[in-house]
């Protein structure tokens, strides 16, 4: 009796690993589209949309940045700056044209933004975000 206990809640544990890493969110491009027509900053965001540069991996403050112009795929025709931090994303092969969709923050600046916080944070202080190119999650 106690085994038999033990079957349901392996599981549901086993599901919820499953589900929780596997899947990616909807995109929503107006919510962009929204804070950069309201110049707010640290909006967390789900937006795909077709890769027209890359940038390459540049150092950053604390590591190193690969970063690329995405034009968003529905709502006002805005190009953002993407940004993942190689130290957790490994690098990303992306080709021009390329669709891409992206999980992360959301700053403003006059010239589109910047979406960051594309990767999971090993402290847990911030949301996770991840980069979907490829046929592949990058977080």
């Amino acid at each position: 009796m106690r085994e038999a206990s033990r079957v349901p809640i392996f599981a549901l544990a086993c599901a919820l690993m499953t589900t929780s890493c596997a899947t990616t969110q909807s995109p929503d491009d107006a919510a962009v589209c929204s804070a950069y027509s309201a110049t707010r900053s640290h909006v967390e965001v789900v937006a795909d949309g077709t890769l027209t540069r890359i940038l390459g991996t540049q150092p950053g403050r604390v590591s190193p940045h690969e970063g690329f112009l995405l034009s968003l795929g529905s709502g006002c025709k805005l190009v953002v700056r993407v940004e993942a931090n190689t130290d957790f994303t490994g690098q990303i092969p992306l080709s021009r044209g390329q669709h891409v969709l992206v999980k992360g923050e959301y700053e403003y600046y006059p010239l589109g933004g910047v979406i960051h916080w594309t990767h999971r944070d090993p402290r847990g202080r911030h949301q996770g975000g991840y980069i979907d190119a490829g046929g592949r999650i990058y977080d």
